[in-house]
């Protein structure tokens, strides 16, 4: 591949029907360059997870996707209010979500606990009041 390829995707926390289109593209980019099935599947459940997060809790963010010939890496931050505690936020069924958004389908609590499934790498790197950094890899080799 040589040089690794990098996409920018603002994520537009206004708006719900939005939220996954930076996945979708990502994922349509890997199938040009001939990724298969399965490394584009867990690319894109990581990646959804993290921006549908950032819609929920922190009004949108950036992401950050650079692929290279041994990794995909996926950084998504925003400047929302922080994840206060990230071991417990990691536990599958722990949701922050409103009732509002709850009743729209999202909020169950698997956000977190799905993106480091689909990863191999996962760091958070959160400040209250500050926002939230979120890097996964999925290894290629």
């Amino acid at each position: 591949m040589g040089e690794p390829l990098k996409f920018h995707f603002e994520v537009d926390g206004e708006n719900f029907s939005s939220a996954g289109e930076a996945s979708v593209m990502v994922k349509k980019k890997l199938r040009q360059l001939g990724f298969s099935p399965e490394i584009m599947r867990r690319v894109s459940i990581a990646m959804y997870e993290g921006e549908i997060n950032m819609v929920i809790h922190a009004d949108g963010g950036t992401a950050d996707v650079t692929v290279s010939d041994t990794e995909i890496e996926i950084v998504l931050k925003d400047k929302g209010p922080g994840i206060a505690d990230v071991e417990r936020a990691m536990q599958e069924g722990y949701s922050t979500a409103c009732d509002n958004i709850r009743a729209l389908g999202f909020g169950a609590g698997m956000g977190l606990p799905n993106m480091k499934k689909y990863s191999d790498y996962l760091h958070i790197d959160s400040e209250v009041g500050v926002g939230t950094t979120v890097t996964m890899r999925i290894n290629l080799n």
